[in-house]
């Protein structure tokens, strides 16, 4: 094995989390080539699409993605989404060419299961072909163990770049109003309607400011029925670059949540590394961050209570301190992004030179 380790990804090109570990990946030294049968920006070997049915696209790219694996000579595979790129590399027999290390997400596991028969036996397949697993919680390690067998595994959140600590709060004195951030787009599963909903009487009181996403299938929706709750004290911000982002979430107090499903809390990670308070429905995936000691979590669709500890924030007179300065601790410790991609490299090179000793 040459220094510059050779990795196939196979992941959708569009999807942020691709560009970024593609990119750390490289940063760190490895040859990478990413095939996707998404058409995204970033530079990629673009799969043939074959079929009207999404679903059979995976089967059907699956001698293609043979011919890459022979032609490449990859040191390692790595498909991202067991029932999607994981089942493909499965069908191209790709575990006879190199390790193939799987990256599990969140709906993969948690929801796509449940569709159908078929659904699940793909990500039984998938997991069955892959030497290694990779997931950001414990959480969804243990889910997937319960679909199907996992010969090895690794808890490997994705964290914060270290860079972007930089924002992390000088002063934590609350701002008044209270600056409160759902960073969750508008979708079914991030329930933010029901956040306006629980928080409109101290919205409407000029007690707290709330910023949500002007973006997402259900952000019309969202918008016309929050204005109906508390007209146009709203603040809401459009896409932007990651720093910029992240540098714009700093400028709040408390990071909230309603998600109703989640592998791994990412976005509140970040905003722990950020010196933000971290507020959240109480559901599994956010179990593993979100304690009595690092912030709150309230009863799912209880809004009765998120008001309370809102409320309770409010009346403190306590900008803790404390807990914040350990949350940055633990994130330092835990979730620095370059750290968890030179780890998730240590393995790659620890299963290639164990299949090379065979």
């Amino acid at each position: 094995m040459t220094d510059k380790l050779k990795v196939l990804v196979l992941a959708d090109s569009r999807a942020f989390h691709t560009e970024r570990f593609v990119t750390e990946l490289r940063r760190q030294g490895c040859h990478v080539l990413l095939a996707s049968l998404e058409r995204g920006d970033m530079h990629h070997y673009l799969l043939k699409s074959r079929g009207v049915f999404r679903k059979l696209h995976y089967i059907m790219a699956a001698t293609e993605v043979r011919a890459i694996v022979r032609r490449f000579q990859p040191d390692i595979i790595n498909p991202h989404y067991v029932s999607g790129y994981g089942f493909m590399a499965a069908l191209a027999g790709a575990r006879k060419y190199a390790p193939v290390l799987l990256h599990l997400w969140g709906s993969d596991i948690l929801i796509v299961p449940g569709k159908s028969v078929f659904h699940r036996r793909k990500i039984i397949y998938g997991l069955s072909q892959a030497d290694f697993v990779t997931a950001d919680s414990d959480y969804l390690i243990q889910a997937a163990g319960q679909i199907g067998a996992i010969k090895s595994s690794s808890v490997i959140p994705w964290g914060i770049e270290k860079r972007y600590l930089q924002y992390h709060k000088k002063d934590y004195t609350f701002y008044k109003p209270l600056k409160i951030i759902i960073p969750r787009r508008h979708e079914k599963i991030y329930n933010n309607l029901f956040i306006v909903r629980a928080l409109a009487p101290l919205i409407n009181r000029g007690l707290v400011s709330v910023t949500f996403p002007d973006f997402g299938s259900l952000a019309g929706h969202f918008l016309v029925n929050a204005r109906a709750l508390v007209g146009e004290r709203l603040t809401v911000y459009e896409k932007m670059s990651r720093e910029v982002f992240l540098e714009y979430i700093s400028l709040h107090d408390v990071y909230l949540s309603s998600a109703i499903s989640d592998s791994s809390p990412a976005s509140m990670i970040e905003a722990m590394g950020l010196g933000l308070i971290p507020v959240a429905a109480d559901i599994p995936g956010i179990k593993e961050w979100l304690t009595t000691e690092t912030g709150f979590a309230y009863e799912l669709y209880d809004g009765e209570q998120l008001k309370n500890i809102i409320t309770r924030l409010l009346d403190s007179g306590d900008c803790f301190e404390k807990l914040r300065r350990d949350n940055l601790e633990k994130v330092k410790n835990e979730a620095l992004f370059e750290d968890n991609i030179a780890r998730t490299i240590e393995i790659m090179r620890r299963l290639v030179s164990a299949r090379r000793k065979k």
